[in-house]
């Protein structure tokens, strides 16, 4: 793995603006054309399936499903090449009433040639998600 892959500074900065709650720190760190696949496909978080797409689209997505939430990010073993990253990780999130779940998969991210993140994938299914508390 190559730490100064551009992609993955950009992962890591992705993560901690979501570990300290800056929200204009991360929509900063997108793409003006990003795609956010997170699950990927059709899920309760993106019900048409196509990717919530350019910044306005990541501010909604941070709003809903990162904002309201805590969410620990937890990487176990990632992978560079080029300008993408893929990690293994798991993501603990503990909803506003209290409800803590978590998810495994692997969580690719793209940047473009400014460093900015084009495209944010997770692999994993709504099956996946364990109920921890």
């Amino acid at each position: 793995m190559n730490d100064a892959n551009p992609a993955l500074q950009a992962a890591r900065k992705s993560w901690s603006c979501v570990h300290d709650k800056r929200r204009d720190d991360w929509i900063a760190l997108m793409a003006p054309d990003v795609v956010i696949e997170d699950p990927i496909g059709k899920s309760p978080l993106d019900p048409a399936g196509k990717g919530h797409r350019g910044k306005d689209a990541a501010a909604r997505f941070w709003d809903t499903n990162i904002g309201p939430n805590t969410i620990r990010i937890e990487p176990e073993q990632s992978w560079t090449a080029g300008d993408e990253v893929a990690h293994l990780m798991s993501l603990t999130t503990t909803m506003p009433g209290g409800t803590t779940v978590s998810v495994r998969g692997i969580f690719t991210y793209a940047v473009n040639a400014d460093g900015l993140i084009r495209n944010l994938r997770g692999f994993w299914e709504m099956t996946d998600i364990q109920v921890v508390s």
